[in-house]
């Protein structure tokens, strides 16, 4: 079988290495997911994307190509430690079905190694987080009308 990966580069980067075009596709995309294709108006710039330490993983259909995929990695307060809280986990509609989520996934977690990372899923893509190494760790909540289950990934499992 051959990695989706390697057709789909990843780039990782902080809000301030993105190219003004590259905002542009961001935006565009998590509007097209969202806020369109699901229904749910909700204040997509929330302040977070452009803390220093945020970064926005970018899956493109080539190097420099359009933007296919999405997520967006923030450092939480942990109280002890910080966590890796992965969301705005996104696909173009033509881009599903390949395997480029498990990627864009992939690529999240690699940028949260060492650390507990939580989530809130939409609660039927509870089991997909599941392959990802994700737990159910609280009851499901309705966010923005949908569904959701917070989750969390263990650095030490």
């Amino acid at each position: 079988m051959t990695d989706p990966g390697a057709e789909a580069p990843c780039l990782v980067l902080p809000f301030a290495e993105l190219t003004p075009v590259q905002v542009h596709d961001l935006a565009r995309l998590r509007q097209d997911v969202f806020v369109v294709e699901q229904d749910c108006p909700y204040p997509d710039l929330d302040g977070r994307d452009v803390e220093p330490t945020t970064l926005h993983v970018l899956l493109l259909d080539q190097p420099g190509g359009r933007l296919l995929g999405c997520a967006r990695v923030l450092e939480d307060d942990g109280g002890n430690s910080p966590l890796g809280r992965i969301g705005r986990v996104a696909l173009a509609k033509d881009a599903r079905g390949r395997g480029l989520a498990d990627v864009v996934m992939r690529v999240a977690l690699e940028a949260c190694a060492g650390r507990d990372v939580v989530l809130d899923a939409q609660a039927p893509l509870a089991g997909w987080y599941g392959t990802h190494g994700f737990e159910v760790t609280g009851p499901e909540f309705l966010e923005d009308g949908i569904p959701h289950l917070p989750m969390r990934r263990y650095a030490d499992r």
